[in-house]
């Protein structure tokens, strides 16, 4: 995982808030607690794996409880526009509500970032209002399972 955030800082950077560098630097300990979130529905955490296994992107949902959670996701530029991140949000969605009682999901993008705006509307998300990420402006997706 630590090598797919590292692979093209740049494509990363030019669409969402970058992560400084004590994200890298406490790499390690943030994936050992992981399991930990998983195992509990709090932050359960997916990966979308090419076909050889390699790190397509990720996709997780932050702070699940009471049937909401924030829901994020990555994609490598090498993927971009082939609909990996499209089917995970579908997957996940639906997993989440078996899994995790999950109801209501929440999305949010950058206004500069296009394709991030388009898998939460593929996916059955709403644009109901606005939100910030790091100070960029954005719309809010919320959705019902």
């Amino acid at each position: 995982m630590l090598a797919f955030e590292r692979e093209d800082p740049a494509w990363f950077a030019a669409s969402v808030p970058d992560r400084g560098e004590g994200y890298s630097a406490r790499f390690d300990e943030r994936l050992r607690g992981l399991p930990a979130g998983q195992e509990a529905g709090s932050c359960p955490f997916y990966v979308q794996a090419g076909p050889g296994g390699e790190v397509l992107g990720r996709v997780n949902l932050v702070a699940a409880e009471g049937g909401v959670a924030e829901l994020g996701y990555r994609i490598a530029e090498r993927a971009a526009g082939r609909g990996p991140a499209t089917r995970a949000v579908r997957e996940v969605c639906a997993l989440a509500a078996r899994a995790y009682g999950l109801t209501a999901p929440r999305a949010s993008a950058t206004l500069d970032d296009a394709a991030a705006r388009a898998v939460p509307a593929r996916t059955g998300f709403v644009t109901t209002g606005t939100t910030r990420l790091d100070g960029h402006p954005g719309p809010a997706y919320p959705r019902t399972l």
